[in-house]
């Protein structure tokens, strides 16, 4: 739905809904604004009548607001840009101490190096400082003179008018993106407490693979090997791949493995996965038998999802602009509509060219594709390496958390970044130890560290984490450029969570580059093999995000829905999705593993940003391949992620010079395939 209405509307709107939900009287705006369209510029009125429309009966009277906007009304650019320093400073400072206090409750559930967690942690994990940031800012007028200096501009209004926007025009566009909605406190920490629920239940959900059997009661993993669902479990399908000469072959044991793994990630989208197999290092299970319905778990994964519903649909009355969390994700959150991803997913899906890479790995496997062959890992640069070799590599470099951070410098320095930018840069991110398999929590101000989060064994960091904290590395790089190398602090982050992603999978793919002792060039033309592991990937992600999106299409249509329910149509979709997409390249009838993305029960609807983000990443990687010098490669890559919070498309054009688009892996593809 786009934001196109007028805003006298809209007050309208608004003023019915709170009417219906809190009991609040809410003036008319036209009575608040009567008689002032005379005196103000157009410009100006957009602001009034914003903020008209946010007015209630408890701000005051139609008189009270007439002498709230002849007081506050900026009169000149000079005092506009005097308010707009003012108020950045608090939103900086808002931001950022909300959120380290927030890092620090966090600290006992996310991180294992901070004791094990108590009740009062659980409780205060779901805890939000900022609940009620909004209901004060209204209440003490802080909104109210936002809005009326720094009106809102709906995304198609920024995509054409920012054309020709200056820095600091967008940087006041995002000024007015603060204050849209008066969603109530309570609202929004019912919200963050659904989903610290959730991220707290995938945390905690881990397989102990030892435990195990086949169907003839053997062991296929040792004791220790725990793994998390299900990055990994995924993680460790794909280890199973191994490289001899230049084909990828597969041993009988490789291959048990997988299809265990396969088995164990089915039985958790069905929910058939015994309960007492979670988490649990003393129960023995074989996966490819059926398991009794009451010792199943009791369709808790689903029941996560559809509390995090609950909570969106108590947001949806107060944002009559976007009424669903499904528009407010993606329309206001990632700025792109579902339908143009929905599109742009497709496109990729139904091209000739999966067939063709399928025949690719199809002839290196030596055997018909399996479901799990989504995953392929023989085109990376490691599928011609022993996997243990590198974890003892790993281990030996990074015994823990701080050997990690005191090596960021050297990782920089390699990428081609200058000494000083390197030290400075570095310095900025802390490495922890995380309880889940790892991820970035970015800085709100710049006093704040980034923090970069991974797995780390009491042997030391395994190959599988150091290819994640290299991951998580790259995204801390970019939420450190564009918050203390940004220009204004109201551009700091980037257009979405892709575009983070993109940096992330652009230090990722280097990981082994990055290692000591590797001189191997960092840019030039992607190869032949990278172009198929870039598409491959793709492949895999859009399915789950359709997935992902079409779940909540359903959810949204189906309100009162029980978790049963919702499981039964998430693997409708899943095997939906699968049919039409993957049988036909991957076989299986009816498979549901597009639904194990632990994601979609943590993060709903986050799962988009993973494609999207590959996309973005191959075009800045085809742009970056002109830059051949280390040195010019490192700054190219500062110029692009210093751009900021401007919208996806904008900062694309900007970035590369063209918008997101399929459409450049689809040739580089054809192009790899040609002999």
């Amino acid at each position: 739905m786009k934001q196109t209405m007028q805003w006298t509307v809209m007050a309208v709107g608004v003023a019915m809904m709170l009417m219906m939900n809190s009991c609040t009287q809410v003036s008319d705006s036209e009575v608040l604004t009567q008689g002032l369209e005379a005196s103000l510029s157009a410009a100006q009125m957009r602001g009034v009548e914003q903020a008209a429309a946010l007015w209630t009966e408890a701000d005051g009277s139609a008189e009270e607001f007439r002498a709230f906007v002849e007081e506050n009304l900026c009169k000149s650019d000079s005092e506009r840009l005097v308010l707009f320093e003012s108020l950045s400073r608090i939103m900086e400072k808002c931001n950022e101490s909300a959120d380290m206090l927030t890092v620090e409750l966090l600290r006992p559930t996310q991180l294992t190096n901070a004791g094990e967690p108590a009740t009062p942690d659980w409780i205060m994990s779901g805890y939000s400082p900022m609940a009620h940031f909004t209901d004060d800012m209204f209440a003490n007028k802080m909104a109210f003179l936002t809005i009326l200096n720094f009106p809102h501009y709906t995304l198609e209004e920024k995509n054409s008018l920012g054309r020709s926007w200056t820095r600091r025009e967008w940087a006041f566009a995002r000024m007015g993106d603060v204050f849209t909605t008066r969603v109530p406190g309570t609202v929004k920490a019912q919200v963050a407490q659904a989903h610290a629920e959730a991220e707290n239940y995938i945390a905690d959900y881990n397989i102990y693979m030892g435990n195990l059997r086949t169907e003839d009661g053997r062991q296929l993993w040792p004791e220790d090997k725990i793994l998390l669902s299900h990055w990994n479990l995924r993680d460790e399908l794909k280890a199973q791949y191994k490289v001899q000469s230049d084909q990828v072959q597969g041993t009988k044991e490789n291959v048990e493995k997988q299809e265990m793994i396969y088995q164990v990630m089915q039985r958790i989208v069905r929910q058939e996965i015994p309960q007492a197999a979670i988490n649990n290092p003393d129960f023995i299970w074989r996966p490819y038998e059926g398991v009794n319905e009451g010792a199943r778990e009791p369709y808790t994964r689903y029941a996560h999802i559809l509390k995090t519903a609950k909570a969106y649909f108590a947001e949806d009355p107060y944002c009559p602009a976007a009424p669903t969390a499904i528009q407010r994700n993606f329309e206001e959150g990632m700025e792109i509509p579902a339908e143009e991803l929905d599109s742009l997913f497709r496109a990729l899906l139904g091209s000739e060219q999966v067939q063709q890479v399928a025949s690719v790995i199809r002839d290196r496997l030596g055997r018909d594709l399996r479901p799990y062959d989504i995953w392929y890992d023989g085109f990376k640069a490691r599928a011609s390496l022993n996997e243990d070799d590198l974890s003892a590599k790993t281990r030996q470099l990074y015994p823990d958390a701080n050997a990690f951070a005191a090596d960021m410098w050297r990782l920089m320095t390699r990428m081609g970044f200058y000494s000083e930018d390197a030290r400075n840069i570095a310095h900025r991110i802390a490495v922890e130890p995380a309880r889940g398999s790892g991820h970035a929590w970015p800085c709100l101000g710049r006093k704040e560290d980034a923090r970069l989060r991974t797995r780390i064994a009491p042997s030391g960091m395994d190959y599988k984490g150091y290819n994640i904290a290299v991951h998580e590395f790259g995204h801390c790089v970019e939420q450190i450029l564009d918050m203390y190398y940004i220009d204004y602090y109201m551009l700091s982050g980037v257009p979405n969570t892709a575009y983070t992603e993109a940096s992330a999978f652009l230090w990722q793919q280097r990981d082994l580059k990055l290692l000591p002792g590797n001189t191997e060039p960092l840019s030039g033309a992607m190869t032949k093999e990278a172009v198929f592991d870039q598409f491959w990937s793709m492949y895999e992600i859009m399915g789950v995000s359709l997935v992902d999106m079409s779940v909540w299409r359903w959810i949204y249509d189906h309100p009162k829905a029980t978790p049963k329910q919702l499981c039964e149509a998430t693997i409708a979709i899943a095997q939906e999705v699968w049919n039409t997409y993957y049988e036909p390249v991957l076989g299986e009838h009816d498979c549901v593993l597009l639904g194990i993305y632990s994601h979609m029960v943590d993060v709903p609807m986050y799962l988009p940003n993973y494609p999207l983000g590959h996309i973005v990443q191959f075009q800045i990687e085809e742009h970056l391949s002109q830059y051949t010098e280390p040195r010019d490669f490192a700054l190219e890559y500062m110029r692009i992620y210093r751009l900021g919070r401007l919208t996806p498309k904008e900062w694309m054009v900007q970035a590369v010079g063209a918008a997101p688009s399929v459409e450049p892996i689809l040739h580089a593809v054809t192009k790899a395939l040609q002999p």
